[in-house]
């Protein structure tokens, strides 16, 4: 069989306003219960799962590759919440989103600071 990320633990403030923010903005299915975690499943079987955590959050970076039309959708969520985004990951771009390898990509926050991010190309894939 081959190797496969089937899930990763998000830990967050608040399961519920930050599962339901990724899976609106995103557009996928609302989150589902499984135990303690709040899961949300992305289109190749794999799903963040979240879970409170009661100490500071230690924001991470979670990126998802995405078609065209899905990038404008997801990119219309983010602007029609008023959410701040960025053209890099330095965060030295505001307002903007980047062309790299020939197709687009944008960086926001959650609402627990993990760093999001939509591409339409992958990385070192040329364009």
């Amino acid at each position: 069989m081959p190797v496969h990320l089937n899930h990763t633990i998000v830990s967050v403030r608040d399961k519920r306003q930050s599962a339901m923010f990724l899976a609106e903005i995103l557009g996928v299915a609302p989150p589902t219960s499984y135990g303690p975690f709040l899961v949300v499943s992305v289109d190749n079987d794999v799903s963040l799962d979240f879970i409170e955590d009661e100490g500071p959050v230690r924001p991470q970076h979670y990126a998802f590759l995405v078609g065209e039309s899905e990038w404008d959708e997801i990119f219309g969520r983010i602007r029609d919440r008023g959410l701040t985004y960025w053209a890099d990951p330095g965060q030295s771009r505001a307002g903007e989103f980047n062309t790299n390898d020939g197709g687009r990509g944008v960086y926001w926050e959650d609402p627990s600071g993990h760093f999001l991010e939509i591409i339409t190309r992958p990385y070192g894939s040329g364009g």
